[in-house]
Formats: C-alpha cells, sequence, structure tokens
C-alpha cells in the first residue's frame, strides 16, 4: 500500500485503499472494516499523497509529516486526536514547528492525527516513504 492508493472521502470517516477502477469510479476498501464498495465521481476524493500542510515558508507535503510523527512516535499510535485544541497545536508544533498556525486549523491537525492513527493501525508502510521521501529530496538537489 502507497500513499498514492490512500483516499479520504468527504462524509466518511476514516481512510479508504483503491482496489481498482470501474467504469464509474473506483472500487475501494475500508482501511479499519476492510469492506469493499464503489466511489463514483459525486464523491469528493482526496488522495493523501496529494494533501500539504502550509507553513510559514511554504507548503510540506504530508507524507512528511507522517515521517515526522513516525519519528517522533517511534512507529507507535500518536495522541488522541479527540484531545483539547491546545494539546493538539502543542503536539503539531512539536512534529512541525513552523506550521501556519492562521492556516492550519485544530480539526486539520485532527484529521492528520487520524489519518496517521488509522496507517498506523492498517500496519502501513512508514520505513518506505521514508526512502521515498529522501529520493524525492535527491531528485530535487540535483
Amino acid at each position: 500500500m502507497t500513499l498514492e492508493k490512500v483516499i479520504a472521502i468527504s462524509g466518511k470517516p476514516g481512510l479508504f485503499e483503491i482496489i481498482s477502477q470501474s467504469k464509474s469510479g473506483v472500487i475501494v476498501e475500508s482501511l479499519a472494516d476492510k469492506k469493499r464498495f464503489p466511489v463514483n465521481s459525486l464523491h469528493n476524493i482526496s488522495t493523501l499523497n496529494d494533501i500539504a500542510i502550509y507553513t510559514y515558508e511554504e507548503e510540506i507535503p504530508l507524507k512528511q509529516v507522517f515521517c515526522s510523527i513516525f519519528d517522533k512516535e517511534e512507529g507507535k499510535e500518536t495522541i488522541n486526536p479527540k484531545s483539547s485544541k491546545d494539546d493538539l497545536l502543542n503536539y503539531f508544533s512539536q512534529v512541525l514547528p513552523d506550521f501556519d498556525q492562521e492556516r492550519v486549523y485544530a480539526s486539520n491537525i485532527k484529521k492528520v492525527l487520524a489519518w496517521y492513527n488509522s496507517l498506523v493501525a492498517a500496519d502501513f508502510d512508514f520505513t518506505g516513504l521514508k526512502a521515498e521521501l529522501e529520493e524525492d529530496n535527491k531528485e530535487e538537489e540535483s
């Protein structure tokens, strides 16, 4: 499973993996309960690989934020996404110190932490993601 195949669907809790394509959309499987269902073009879908977090200088890809959380938590789940707003902001400032506090809301942080915990529960390969990030950084330098 790669982040390119993991999606969030507006109005549906949790994360989903794209299994295959159909004529009218895609077939997805819930990471939580492994149930499969079709998703058509009427659903608002976001691929986790395409999401970025605002900082004061640039946008940081979500995969980089996930890797920071993974390193901080040593591969375990993070704090409860339903923690208080102050706890969420404090935690996120440890993971991404220069995040734009005017454009990144507590609700965004809740989603990121819930998504991270879902990926950990689904045994997502964060070491492969870190290697992919390092490869991307090498390509940008050359």
